[in-house]
């Protein structure tokens, strides 16, 4: 971080903020090797650095509206982008690590004791990961905050860097279409 304040430019702070995109490559070439060590180290895979790099760009530039140079320079946000990014990849592993490790003792013990899941309780389970997947970003993001760490809108907003108003619209519109497509899926059967 010390290295990329001392060569930043602040000009590039405003351009950000303005919406120019030149300045997203400006600082894409600039902070991305700082992003992806920081992944890296947190995630000691390459390739999850390598999709934390590219959400924190992503998030940055779909927020960049409430982004405020005068409050923090570009970098110092983009670092607080990339601890969330890096926190939600921390909590996506946990939660495919618990399914998978759930899976696997209910093959090696198909009698279930009452309090392990169900096959159908993981299948389910597996059902509604893949339908949060389908949902894209940000609204993937915005549901597991809700509904696999308990996050309350406040606190999603604040996480994402997305305005509050934007975080109830995407829960809202992403439920109806779970329900839509989970009721297809289940009428069908």
């Amino acid at each position: 971080m010390e290295t990329a304040d001392r060569e930043w430019n602040v000009d590039i702070d405003q351009a950000f903020a303005a919406g120019e995109e030149r300045a997203l490559a400006d600082a894409y070439r600039m902070l991305a090797p700082l992003v992806h060590t920081l992944a890296l180290r947190a995630l000691r895979e390459h390739s999850a650095a390598d999709d934390v790099t590219q959400e924190v760009f992503i998030r940055a530039w779909k927020s960049r509206t409430s982004y405020r140079p005068d409050a923090a320079r570009l970098p110092a946000w983009l670092i607080g982008i990339t601890r969330n990014a890096i926190t939600d990849a921390l909590s996506a592993r946990s939660r495919r690590r618990d399914v998978e490790g759930a899976a696997l003792q209910l093959v090696n013990d198909p009698a279930a004791s009452p309090g392990r899941p169900t096959a159908d309780t993981l299948a389910d389970r597996l059902t509604l990961d893949d339908e949060l997947e389908r949902l894209g970003n940000p609204q993937t993001a915005i549901m597991r905050l809700a509904f696999y760490e308990d996050l309350t809108h406040d606190q999603i907003s604040s996480r994402l860097n997305l305005p509050l108003g934007t975080v109830k619209s995407h829960i809202r519109r992403s439920l109806a279409r779970l329900r839509s497509r989970l009721e297809v899926e289940h009428g069908s059967s």
